[in-house]
C-alpha cells in the first residue's frame, strides 16, 4: 500500500508562494498560499484572525506529531455565524482558501490542518459558551453549549455544539441523572470531532459508534450554508456527515441521545493464553441476549510491554510478577475486559449478574481481576495515565497508531500473522494493542464510515496506540506498513479506523465502488471547490 512519509519534527518547514495546482475529482482549482484581500477588510472575520507565530505552530501538529503543515491563518470564531460567513467568503472568492476545523488536535496524521489556508479553532466557541454563564447563576447548566430536554416522542436528549468536549458533556448530563450511551476512551475530544470519524470504544457492540446516537446535526456546509439535518430532513447532509472526516460540513451542533445514567460499575479483566478462546469467549458475551453487558474491549500483552499502561493501571502490584512470568511462558497473553453498569436499584443483584456472565468462560484459573468504580471514574479512566504522562514530559511525542477493522472469518489468520509473528519478530511494541468485536447491525451504512465489506455479523477494532521517541518513529510505522502488507497479501480486506492514505485511488479502494460514488456525489453537492479539511487528502492530494 501507497503511504506518505511527512517530515520530521525537527524540520522547518517554508511557506513558499510558488502557486499550486491542487487535483480533485474531475476539476482542478487553483491554490494560493497568501488568503484573499477580502478576508483581511472583512472586520468581522479580520479581527478574530490570528498569525502569530505560536498560533501557526500549534496549528501545523497534532496529538501524531508526525505531520507538521502550517496554515497561513488561525481563526477563532466567536458565533457559528461567523464560520458561516468565512467558509462563504472562500466559496465566493475567484481563488477559494482552504479551511479546516480543529477541535482538540487528536488526529494523528495532519487531518486537521490546512496548510497554507485558515485552521478554524473550535476553542474559541467553546470558550464563548462558558463566558455565557457567568452572569446568570440561576441556570442549573454550567456551560451554555450544552443544553438537556425531555421530549415524549424521542426521550431525553442533550443538545452540544460541536466544539464542546465529552467528558463535559458527562459532567453536564449527569446533572439530570443521564448521559449518554456510546463512548470514546478518551474523553477529552470534541462532539464534533468523534462524530466526524464515528466514535467507538467497548459499549459500540452494544449501542453503535457514536454516530448512532445522532438525532441531528446542525451543519456549515463547504458552501458557507447553514444546514439543521436529520434521518427526516436534508438526510443526505445528515449521513454524509456523520463519519464524514469532515469533508462535507463542519458540525456545529448535535442532538444526541440520552439515557438514565448508572451510578456505579464492576469492572473485569481476565487473561487467556489462547486467541481462539479468547475471541470465542468475546463474542459469547457481546452475543447473549440476558445479562447483557455495557462494555466489552480486550487487550494483547506482549513481554517487551508494560502489564499495566496509560489507558488505566489496573492489575495490582502484587501480582505483576506472577503475571509477567505467565507472558514470559507464552510470549503473548490475551486479556478480555468488560464492564455492566448498575445502580442503587441493582446493586443487591450485581454480582450474582457478573456470576453468571463469568460462568462458563474458559479463562487462565486464577487471573481473574475486578474493580468496583464509580461511572465517571470509569469513563474517565484513561486521563490519570494522560496527567501522569504530562508531567513525564512524554504525552507530546509521536503517535505513529494505526487502527483497523478485520472480518471476524479472518481474525485468527490476523492474529498469526501479525500479534504472534510482525509483532514479536520486530519486539518494538510497548503502547496498548486493543483487539474488541462489534456487531455489524449496530452501524448504518447510510452514514460515510465505513467498515469491512464482509458477510459476518461481527468484526473487530484492532489498535495499535505507540508511543515513540522523535528518532525512532519510522520504525514503529515500518510495523505498520509491514502489517497493511501482510493484510493485503493474505488478502484480508480490512478498512482503517481513523484513515490516512495519500492517493484518491486508495481512498476509492477504501470506501469501495458504491460507498465511493455516494461520498463524491456528496462532496460536489455540499463543498463544490473542495475548500473544508484538506488535511485528509482525499480531494486535496498535496
Amino acid at each position: 500500500m501507497a503511504m506518505s512519509y511527512p517530515f520530521p519534527i525537527y524540520f522547518i518547514l517554508l511557506i513558499i508562494t510558488i502557486p499550486r495546482l491542487i487535483s480533485t475529482v474531475g476539476k482542478t482549482e487553483q491554490w494560493k498560499s497568501s488568503l484573499p484581500t477580502e478576508l483581511s477588510t472583512n472586520n468581522n472575520l479580520s479581527e478574530k484572525l490570528i498569525n502569530d507565530p505560536k498560533a501557526l505552530e500549534e496549528a501545523s501538529t497534532d496529538y501524531g506529531n508526525l505531520v507538521h503543515d502550517f496554515p497561513a491563518a488561525v481563526f477563532r470564531p466567536t458565533t457559528v455565524n461567523d464560520i458561516a460567513t468565512l467558509v462563504k467568503l472562500s466559496f465566493n472568492s475567484s481563488v477559494p482558501f482552504r479551511i479546516a476545523a480543529r477541535g482538540q488536535g487528536h488526529s494523528t496524521r495532519g487531518q486537521a490542518m490546512a496548510r497554507d489556508g485558515v485552521v478554524v479553532d473550535m476553542k474559541g466557541l467553546r470558550e464563548r459558551d462558558r463566558e455565557g454563564v457567568k452572569n446568570n447563576i440561576k441556570m442549573k447548566n454550567v456551560n451554555e453549549g450544552i443544553k438537556v430536554f425531555g421530549d415524549s416522542k424521542v426521550g431525553y436528549y442533550v443538545d452540544v455544539g460541536g466544539e464542546q468536549l465529552w467528558i463535559d458533556v458527562l459532567y453536564e448530563t449527569l446533572e439530570y441523572g443521564l448521559a449518554p450511551v456510546s463512548w470514546t476512551d478518551y474523553l477529552y475530544l470534541t462532539v464534533g470531532g468523534t462524530l466526524s470519524n464515528a466514535g467507538i470504544s467497548g459499549q459500540t457492540f452494544r449501542y453503535g459508534p457514536q454516530i448512532s446516537s445522532v438525532h441531528q446535526l446542525d451543519v456549515v456546509t463547504g458552501k458557507g450554508e447553514f444546514v439543521r439535518c436529520s434521518k427526516q430532513k436534508n438526510s443526505e447532509l445528515f449521513h454524509g456527515v456523520l463519519g464524514g472526516l469532515g469533508q462535507f460540513g463542519i458540525i456545529t451542533k448535535a442532538r444526541i441521545a440520552l439515557e438514565a445514567a448508572p451510578k456505579r460499575v464492576k469492572w473485569i479483566r481476565l487473561l487467556y493464553s489462547d486467541f481462539s478462546v479468547f475471541t470465542k469467549d468475546q463474542e459469547s458475551l457481546i452475543l447473549r441476549k440476558n445479562s447483557k453487558l455495557d462494555y466489552l474491549e480486550g487487550m494483547v500483552l506482549m513481554h517487551q510491554g508494560p502489564i499495566n499502561n496509560w489507558r488505566s493501571s489496573f492489575f495490582p502490584l502484587t501480582d505483576h510478577q506472577r503475571i509477567l512470568s505467565l507472558v514470559t511462558q507464552h510470549r503473548v497473553l490475551y486479556c478480555l475486559e468488560f464492564a455492566k453498569y448498575y445502580d442503587h436499584h441493582s446493586e443487591n443483584t450485581i454480582n450474582k449478574e457478573i456470576q453468571t456472565l463469568v460462568q462458563g468462560l474458559d479463562y487462565i484459573p486464577g487471573f481473574y481481576y475486578q474493580k468496583n468504580v464509580s461511572f465517571v471514574e470509569f469513563l474517565n479512566r484513561v486521563r490519570s495515565g494522560e496527567l501522569k504522562l504530562q508531567s513525564q514530559g512524554l504525552w507530546d511525542v509521536p503517535h505513529p497508531w494505526l487502527n483497523m477493522f478485520i472480518p471476524k472469518s479472518r481474525i485468527m489468520d490476523f492474529n498469526s500473522g501479525v500479534f504472534k509473528n510482525i509483532i514479536q519478530k520486530r519486539n518494538i511494541t510497548t503502547g496498548p494493542v486493543l483487539v474488541y468485536p462489534m456487531n455489524r447491525n449496530k452501524w448504518d451504512n447510510k452514514m460515510s464510515a465505513t467498515i469491512p465489506d464482509d458477510e459476518d455479523e461481527i468484526f473487530y477494532a484492532v489498535g495499535f496506540l505507540h508511543s515513540s521517541r522523535f528518532d525512532n518513529w519510522k520504525a514503529f510505522d515500518a510495523q505498520n506498513i509491514e502489517i497493511l502488507k501482510f493484510c493485503n497479501d493474505a488478502e484480508i480486506k480490512y478498512k482503517l479506523y481513523l484513515p490516512h492514505y495519500s492517493t484518491q485511488e486508495e481512498w476509492r479502494n477504501h470506501f469501495g465502488p458504491k460507498k465511493w460514488k455516494s461520498f463524491v456525489q456528496r462532496k460536489y453537492q455540499f463543498d463544490p471547490r473542495m475548500i473544508l479539511s484538506p488535511g485528509q487528502r482525499i480531494f486535496n492530494n498535496n
